[in-house]
């Protein structure tokens, strides 16, 4: 018997940022969550699942029109028609008390409630499933204390959203610790909530499958839901993750140290996006590019940034022949100076490089200089400039820190094309 655990689908959920970047393929990405889930769907139906786990977050909150409950009921169909029964959770994003609008559902959907754990038991299948939906959005209680035990000869699943004793980007919701599950006697734990996909244990299986489409540059890498082979009388046999998402956000880091010109800078991208590319098969990529290092070229990259992202654009346009895209450069070079020597200097240049130095190892500090220099030209900046979805804002420390290392590294180079050290 196989069966499919997947989770965070978030149908319609914008595919962050993208209107802000030249070139995105916004138009092909729009439907992207729908995609990975009509994926899910034909893997379902091409390996003859018995049924299908969803652990909470279909929806990214209540719908703007019927057309994504249409959708959905739509897949759900499909499903039926091959004879595969769901059994569906509602998690943080789609608790019962956000949304407002509903389509019928097929019969072999079951939705467990929000006012009680449930057991589903299907005889034939020699399988229960035990589950809860959350009601409202902040589930601060241990749902997982309510389950009920094991159903003895059955093969016993377990159905939750949560971050179980706390996962680093995700709220703390319905907490619970690996010790809880272990004590239901189940045979695996279908979880959801988490993006990144984690086997936290194999005995008994506990697993976040992470969300099944990426949608920001947060969200790197294959997603996808678990196809699992299981006998009520043996137990998990096999867990196997499969990619169902149809656009992917990646990382590059590209060290220039050995990059002697700008043509040599090109060549290793697109060496570098080919081999992305190939991994990531007919998928679109965006592409999120860190220049790090120290070398010749620090000076014309720090100097020439405002052209940088625009010819490496084209560059990765070119290697990966329209299907990828630059969602951001990231420059953390380093100039070729002795630094200790100059900040050695009793001259402006050393006291500004102590200074800088100080800046970089004082959170506390560079806070309170954005608060005395930069609030007011941050209440001038237009909206869009200062915020793109916690990426960019005047008051992140996180931004403030790349700002001064950006600040520093212009500078820098200024000191070493006059310098000449």
């Amino acid at each position: 018997m196989r069966f499919i655990h997947c989770a965070d689908i978030h149908l319609d959920s914008p595919l962050r940022g993208l209107e802000l970047y030249d070139g995105a393929p916004a138009e092909a990405m729009r439907d992207a969550t729908r995609r990975a889930f009509a994926n899910i769907v034909d893997l379902a139906v091409e390996h003859a699942v018995a049924f299908v786990i969803i652990a909470g977050d279909v929806f990214d909150g209540d719908w703007p029109d019927f057309n994504t409950g249409l959708f959905f009921a739509a897949q759900l169909r499909r499903l039926a028609d091959a004879d595969i029964r769901v059994f569906l959770s509602y998690g943080n994003h789609d608790a019962l008390s956000k949304l407002t609008k509903s389509v019928p559902l097929p019969k072999t959907v079951n939705v467990f409630p929000a006012s009680h754990s449930t057991t589903f038991v299907d005889e034939r299948l020699g399988v229960a499933i035990h589950g809860q939906s959350f009601a409202t959005e902040a589930v601060t209680a241990d749902l997982a204390a309510g389950y009920p035990p094991s159903r003895s000869g059955l093969l016993n699943l377990g159905v939750l959203h949560t971050a179980l004793a706390g996962r680093v980007g995700h709220q703390p919701y319905a907490p619970t610790t690996v010790d809880r599950l272990n004590g239901k006697g189940y045979d695996y734990w279908a979880l959801g909530h988490v993006h990144t996909r984690e086997i936290v244990q194999q005995v008994p299986w506990i697993v976040f499958p992470g969300n099944t489409q990426g949608r920001h540059a947060r969200e790197t890498g294959p997603k996808g839901c678990m196809l699992v082979d299981a006998e009520p009388a043996i137990g998990i046999r096999a867990v196997e993750f499969v990619a169902t998402d149809v656009a992917r956000w990646q990382h590059l880091s590209i060290d220039i140290a050995a990059i002697a010109t700008e043509d040599d800078l090109h060549a290793t991208v697109q060496s570098a996006v080919r081999a992305a590319q190939a991994v990531a098969e007919d998928r679109i990529l965006a592409l999120r590019l860190t220049l790090d290092g120290r070398g010749p070229l620090h000076g014309r990259l720090v100097a020439g940034q405002e052209s940088l992202r625009a010819q490496l654009a084209a560059s990765v346009g070119e290697a990966s022949a329209g299907m990828a895209w630059l969602e951001k450069v990231l420059l953390k070079v380093s100039a070729p100076l002795d630094l200790a020597r100059l900040a050695r200097r009793d001259d402006p240049i050393g006291l500004l490089i102590r200074s800088l130095d100080a800046l970089a190892a004082d959170p506390d500090a560079r806070q309170s200089l954005a608060d005395g220099v930069l609030s007011d030209l941050g209440q001038k900046l237009p909206a869009e400039m200062r915020g793109c979805h916690g990426d960019w804002v005047l008051d992140s420390r996180e931004a403030l820190s790349e700002a001064l290392a950006s600040a520093r590294e212009r500078l820098l180079a200024a000191i070493s094309a006059e310098d000449g050290a």
